[in-house]
């Protein structure tokens, strides 16, 4: 259009003429009409093929479609056809099985009417025999029941009582085997060695000479040290040797190391005797604090009071029947570990109670009572808990039992303070001890002679077979065990052995 515009102007400028333009003009308006009139026609030709092409397609696809509806039709009437023979045939099948119950329920009906005809028989006949039994026997039905029954009961109950017994001691058996491998197996694994017993010290001196200056002027020296150590100082004939006596074992350690400092110094006055005592007091009491702390520490004990700890280091200064107590506190530890390990206990548990289980030793000397009740005072009142103080009360079964771990400490007790080599006596109290058992033997009545064997661990009693009978044995072994329980003081346990025999003699002549 804009290449017309430019035409007109072209021709405008030109000179050509208006009706040359006009011609032209609509000369070519004819040919585009012409043009747009064919493209027309040549849409609709294409746009009519193009709907008879569709409309083809739409009925070759509505007959496809009519095609597979009808077969699909075809397969599902073929399907239910078959599930109606089917079901034909299942209703057949079920007629007959009906028809096979009926028939086993007319059966089932005879042969129960035939059942309960024979049942009525048997109860009468039954009922005819129990008349002509309690005709018989001359009591009715209830007697016999009762009879039965009791019967019944009776045997109910001895074989009841016979699995018992057999229970019972296979029961003890295996509880004596497990209880000796446990005991066995701590014994072998802990073993401690053990010092003796003393209440004396001996000091070596370099020459006769210091036992002079030991003494003093007017014996000063040796007043001194007595005062202050509350240790007795014997001087006697011993060559080059001073004795130092006391029963408190820290005391004379104190003065056993002050004097042995005043001979390695040579100054011998009474200041200085007062400054070794007190260097050697502070050195024991240190000591005592670190032998405390090692024994808690070797046990594997956690949060123990340092007063306690401080006490149980002074048992490292204390002796019982030869036996040093806190060795013996360690081993008692030791075993109630073992014994709590297998049987699936608290370990730790039981190791503190029998390391504090003596502790009342270390300060039974400045309180009065039993070291079992004051050890558990103690250690309750420094805050240890409750079963560890019920340990260490019970331990000598003076109290009653209320926890597996006092037994446990008490036994561990019992197997370090009995075990071979653990303690030792003077020979004069050894020789009295035995004298004792066998006089306690012969004071009772009916015995003829009586004999302390096996280090006084056994007393064998024998009885005169016409004054006693044979029930009056077990009865006198009693007496005799608990007198000797109450009357002597001895390490674990005594066997008492009573022997009646009756012997007759003839001569064949």
């Amino acid at each position: 259009m804009q290449f017309v515009y430019a035409l007109v102007f072209f021709m405008a400028g030109s000179g050509v003429s208006f009706a040359a333009l006009k011609f032209w003009d609509n000369s070519r308006l004819n040919s585009v009409d012409n043009q747009i009139a064919n493209r027309l026609k040549d849409c609709e030709e294409r746009e009519e093929r193009i709907k008879q092409s569709k409309e083809t397609e739409a009925r070759a696809e509505v007959s496809r479609m009519r095609q597979e509806a009808q077969k699909d039709i075809k397969e599902r009437r073929n399907e239910i056809q078959r599930t109606e023979r089917k079901l034909e045939q299942k209703e057949e099948n079920l007629d007959k099985k009906i028809d096979r119950v009926s028939r086993k329920e007319d059966e089932l009906r005879v042969k129960h009417e035939e059942i309960e005809k024979r049942r009525a028989a048997l109860e009468d006949a039954i009922q005819k025999q129990e008349e002509k039994l309690q005709e018989i026997a001359g009591m009715n039905k209830e007697q016999a029941q009762e009879i039965l029954l009791k019967k019944v009961e009776q045997d109910a109950k001895h074989m009841l009582g016979m699995k018992l017994k057999d229970l019972e001691e296979i029961y003890a058996r295996e509880a004596e085997k497990k209880a000796r491998d446990i005991i066995l197996g701590a014994m072998q694994r802990c073993a401690v060695e053990s010092a003796g017993e003393s209440s004396i010290s001996v000091v070596p001196l370099p020459s006769e000479e210091m036992k002079g200056r030991i003494i003093g002027r007017e014996g000063r020296n040796i007043r001194t040290f007595e005062n202050l150590t509350g240790v007795d100082l014997i001087i006697d004939d011993t060559p080059e040797a001073v004795t130092l006596s006391s029963f408190d074992p820290i005391r004379r350690e104190i003065a056993r190391r002050a004097m042995e400092r005043l001979v390695v110094d040579g100054r011998i006055h009474p200041a200085r005797i007062e400054d070794l005592i007190e260097r050697a007091a502070r050195d024991i009491d240190d000591e005592m604090i670190i032998e405390g702390e090692n024994a808690v520490m070797e046990m594997g004990i956690k949060n123990m009071n340092n007063e306690l700890m401080r006490t149980l280091g002074q048992l490292k200064f204390r002796f019982s029947y030869g036996q040093n107590v806190l060795a013996h506190s360690m081993e008692v530890a030791q075993i109630a570990g073992i014994i709590a390990a297998e049987l699936g206990l608290d370990e730790e548990t039981a190791r503190r109670g029998g390391l504090l289980h003596d502790i009342g030793k270390a300060i039974d000397r400045q309180i009065e009572g039993p070291h079992a009740e004051i050890g558990a005072d103690l250690a309750k009142r420094l805050g240890e808990r409750p079963e560890i103080v019920s340990c260490i009360a019970s331990h000598h079964d003076n109290l009653e039992i209320n926890s597996i771990y006092e037994v446990i400490v008490a036994v561990a007790d019992a197997i370090s303070a009995s075990r071979p080599g653990a303690r030792r006596e003077s020979l004069d109290a050894y020789i009295k001890r035995l004298e004792n058992l066998e006089q306690i033997a012969q004071s009772f009545e009916g015995v003829s002679s009586a004999y302390a064997i096996q280090a006084g661990r056994e007393v064998r009693v024998i009885l005169n077979a016409a004054q006693t009978d044979e029930g009056s044995v077990h009865k006198l072994a009693f007496d005799i065990a608990k007198r000797v329980e109450a009357e002597l003081k001895y390490p674990g346990q005594i066997k008492i052995n009573v022997t009646r025999e009756t012997k007759a003699t003839e001569f064949a002549k």
